[in-house]
């Protein structure tokens, strides 16, 4: 089915990446299924590509991260996800190091946003990013990356809460394992974003 992404995207779009960073997609990550399943899918060169577009139409991009402290001051283990991620042996998030950097293929440009959070599972949950999306006249937020078990689900939940319109290109973000991903797009995702592709967001953006 086609969809009229122009008209959703007349009224501002924003382009969000979630926790696309080194440290947790990248080889050293914490969770080795999604890691892999990164690597087979082809997300990153289809969610560059939208990146790229993006930028080309001044279309606002925004990295949002986890980022941890030295000490893990302001991280509780209150959730299975937290603990196996202390545990895993990966490299700290830690401000400004590698692992917390956003993925090379995905930037960040100059005019990036990094929105970064200590706590939490969406990307909304103590940040700045609804204060900058509508600072910058957002009306609709389009997400990459992972995962679609916790962090974009939930980023989808609060973005529509917070009255944004979602758009989600399904092979743009990923969730392990994939029918799972699949499942979570078919059954909850798509009764609350719209689920398109990185082609159809990029035409959009080059039709702007």
């Amino acid at each position: 089915m086609s969809v009229d992404l122009g008209a959703l995207f007349g009224a501002g779009v924003a382009v969000l990446t979630v926790e696309c960073q080194r440290g947790v997609i990248g080889p050293a990550g914490p969770l080795p299924a999604l890691v892999e399943e990164v690597s087979r899918s082809g997300i990153i060169p289809r969610g560059a590509a939208v990146l790229e577009a993006a930028r080309s139409a001044g279309v606002p991009v925004l990295h949002g991260t986890v980022v941890r402290r030295a000490d893990g001051g302001g991280v509780t283990q209150n959730c299975r996800l937290f603990t196996a991620t202390a545990r895993s042996g990966a490299p700290p998030l830690l401000a400004g190091s590698d692992a917390q950097a956003v993925i090379e293929e995905f930037g960040p440009g100059p005019l990036d946003w990094e929105v970064p959070r200590y706590h939490g599972v969406s990307l909304f949950h103590g940040t700045e990013l609804d204060a900058i999306l509508r600072s910058l006249g957002v009306a609709t937020v389009v997400l990459l990356g992972v995962s679609l078990n916790i962090a974009i689900a939930g980023t989808t939940i609060e973005a529509v809460n917070r009255g944004y319109q979602v758009v989600l290109p399904r092979d743009g973000v990923i969730g392990t394992p994939v029918q799972y991903g699949e499942a979570m797009l078919e059954h909850t995702l798509k009764l609350l974003a719209t689920v398109t592709t990185c082609g159809s967001v990029i035409e959009a953006f080059e039709a702007a």
